[in-house]
């Protein structure tokens, strides 16, 4: 009786995911057919044949033992590979032996090891290196096996109900092997390449109705403040260490992404930072306040708060929230005050800007 229990169990469970699988895939469809009447569609059409054309020989099997450190770098350049930023902010790390990195991306890619093998190699043995790197060389050197994984990639993957069901202690390698699988399965029947997949994400993203809504609608002071937040964000990460914030709390980080909670990618959207408390069982979410309604975002940062409780904190542990505003309104601290006993705080930041007289040094 057991045994048939269980069969039934797994039999539920597979025709629960094989449902999820078949609505994600009516969603996408229904996204790529107006991706493609979109004429940004054209335009990255012609930037995938580019890359894929220069870089792919960059990364060959034959050209790899001659690769050089100009060729690489330029490649982490959102400029050159025209589709993914950020990738270069660690390429002094990676390119400081750039014979051992040759042979590491010899084996990363070119290995007779299972992916998953070579995946976690390669993340051990080079510094800097996170599936948001790792992944795309992997795109562009054999853009018919591999494809991308990062946080919006994750998000959308979460948000669809296709995210794969990892074991608990899974290694980053035997993550991404799942994930390939559920991509090249979408990439097959949705009848496009990786590389078309991919930007189907970002397309996505940018063209979500709230956010195309919110963007259109900014003023001039609007566009400098929400332009002040995005450096905010980036500086809190890059420093995170020196400030306040860092004394007592560490972003949270993952086997194949040392930055994890930085724009952390959940079910229901992604979390500006994630951190954790260095000695208490602790979670902190923390949101900046950008152009949004009040509503938006205490909303916003509940939901998190939530999925965080359901999907990554344990039984015993505490989610707190933080709300970063430059100028916090009645409506904010009347709606916080409401739900104080879930224990979401708000902190103002300034802007401060110093003039020093210059002149001509005349000596």
């Amino acid at each position: 009786m057991y045994v048939v229990a269980q069969g039934e169990i797994i039999r539920r469970v597979q025709m629960t995911n094989e449902a999820s699988y078949q609505d994600a895939l009516d969603k996408l469809n229904g996204a790529l057919y107006r991706y493609k009447a979109d004429p940004a569609f054209e335009q990255h059409s012609s930037d995938r044949d580019q890359v894929l054309d220069r870089y792919g020989k960059v990364f060959s099997r034959e050209n790899l033992p001659d690769l050089i450190e100009e060729d690489f770098r330029s490649f982490l350049l959102i400029e050159n590979n025209h589709h993914w930023e950020g990738i270069h902010r660690h390429g002094s790390k990676l390119c400081a032996d750039m014979d051992y990195l040759q042979q590491e991306l010899s084996s990363f890619i070119y290995g007779d090891n299972p992916i998953a093998d070579r995946f976690d190699q390669a993340l051990a043995k080079l510094r800097g290196f996170g599936k948001a790197t790792a992944t795309p060389i992997l795109l562009v050197a054999r853009p018919d096996d591999y494809g991308i994984w990062n946080s919006v990639s994750e998000e959308f993957l979460k948000r669809l109900g296709v995210w794969p069901n990892f074991q608990r202690g899974a290694k980053p390698g035997e993550k991404y092997a799942q994930i390939n699988q559920v991509l090249t399965r979408l990439r097959d029947d949705l009848e496009i390449d990786f590389w078309t997949l991919d930007n189907l994400w970002w397309w996505l993203d940018e063209n979500e109705p709230e956010k195309a809504e919110k963007y259109t609608s900014l003023s001039m002071g609007d566009n400098q403040s929400f332009g002040i937040e995005r450096h905010l964000h980036d500086f809190l990460r890059d420093n995170w260490d020196k400030t306040e914030l860092g004394q007592e709390w560490v972003l949270y980080s993952e086997p194949e992404d040392q930055e994890a909670g930085y724009e952390y990618p959940t079910g229901v959207g992604r979390i500006d930072l994630l951190a954790r408390h260095r000695e208490r069982p602790e979670w902190l979410i923390i949101e900046l306040k950008r152009n949004q309604s009040t509503d938006e975002t205490v909303g916003q940062v509940l939901r998190y708060i939530g999925w965080i409780k359901r999907n990554l904190a344990q039984k015993d542990e505490k989610v707190k929230g933080l709300i970063i505003a430059h100028d916090p309104t009645d409506a904010l601290l009347y709606a916080l005050d409401a739900i104080a006993e879930l224990d979401v705080e708000l902190q103002r930041y300034e802007v401060e800007f110093k003039l020093n007289t210059v002149a001509l040094d005349m000596d």
